[in-house]
């Protein structure tokens, strides 16, 4: 039985190395690509950038058909005063998604403390007075003038630069809407391929780095070491799911949060069945709120992902079904 076990060992020490130079050969390749295609100026849209849509396949136009006619009216004054303003389309997104998430992209006269109109602008902070910001021309320009204001607005995510704008408590709520917004900046801008990007997701996202292969090889190195919930991430000794993810991409420079519902917040986003080595994947007791998600693993490629996955099984690699049970949609792309 020992020798078994040691020569069972070995089987997968083997399949495993050839693996991991696989998943970093084809990343490589990849990010060498994506290289020349920067250099020879082929990628001048937000791919660049970041992703300008996520969420399941037809989520974007579901949500925009639920508008209505005031919300639609204040989606077109948007777009249009981005166009005057000479905005790119990523501005108006911003805005869409900011006025969805604090309005529901309605003119209120009402709202938390003294907050009003469309952003929740409170008079009382410096936006305006109550009239200016209950006016929903007023209140777009407003909005504009201060995301201009924003460093590096146009090089992040379309909810990050909403939150820069709003101040929220609760900055993650501002990319609900992306794939809505996304739609309606293609639908009502009448701007058929916004990014310059080309059409679907998976094409908006910039190819794997050079990092994430490297990330892969540092996590593949923990194998056999066992799972421990709230692991620190000060040692090596032991994982939960994203303790090891936190530190395989901290060991190549690249930050992640700690936990995974941050970390899917973490990256660019595209479809999961269009994952690349290195790509995170995640588990949620409701694929549709991102809130529930509890798990998180490593896309290395060939099917296959490595994993902390629970109490008694040490960090391995396994099989993984596309469309398995409580699989997220969406992966994420760190370090992009």
């Amino acid at each position: 039985m020992k020798s078994a076990v040691i020569v069972g060992g070995l089987v997968v020490v083997v399949t495993v190395a050839v693996a991991g130079v696989s998943a970093v050969t084809q990343v490589v390749t990849q990010d060498q690509a994506a290289d020349q295609a920067r250099a020879s100026g082929a990628l001048t849209c937000n791919a660049s950038l970041g992703p300008i849509t996520s969420g399941p396949a037809g989520s974007g136009a579901g949500d925009a058909s639920k508008l209505s006619g005031e919300q639609r009216d204040n989606v077109a004054m948007i777009i249009a005063i981005g166009k005057e303003r000479q905005l790119p389309p990523l501005a108006w997104q911003v805005a869409i998604q900011a006025g969805m998430t604090e309005s529901g992209l309605r003119s209120l006269n009402h709202g938390d403390r003294d907050s009003l109109g469309m952003f929740q602008m409170r008079p009382s902070m410096g936006w305006g007075s109550p009239s200016e910001v209950t006016d929903p021309d007023y209140a777009i320009n407003k909005f504009y003038d201060v995301l201009e204001k924003v460093p590096n607005w146009d090089e992040q995510r379309p909810g990050e630069s909403a939150q820069d704008v709003e101040r929220s408590a609760f900055p993650d709520r501002y990319h609900k809407w992306e794939p809505m917004a996304a739609h309606l900046i293609g639908n009502v801008g009448l701007v058929p391929d916004p990014t310059g990007c080309g059409q679907g997701t998976g094409l908006l996202v910039p190819a794997p780095t050079k990092a994430a292969g490297n990330a892969i090889q540092w996590a593949l190195g923990q194998q056999g070491k066992p799972y421990q919930w709230g692991a620190a991430t000060s040692h090596e000794n032991s994982f939960d799911c994203s303790s090891l993810m936190l530190q395989s991409y901290r060991a190549v420079g690249v930050t992640l949060p700690r936990v995974s519902r941050q970390q899917y917040r973490a990256g660019a986003m595209l479809p999961v069945e269009q994952a690349q080595p290195g790509d995170l994947l995640f588990w949620a007791y409701d694929t549709s709120n991102p809130d529930t998600i509890h798990h998180v693993a490593m896309y290395i490629g060939d099917g296959k992902i490595v994993e902390a996955q629970q109490t008694g099984v040490p960090v391995h690699i396994r099989p993984v079904r596309w469309g398995e049970a409580e699989l997220m949609g969406q992966a994420v792309r760190p370090g992009v």
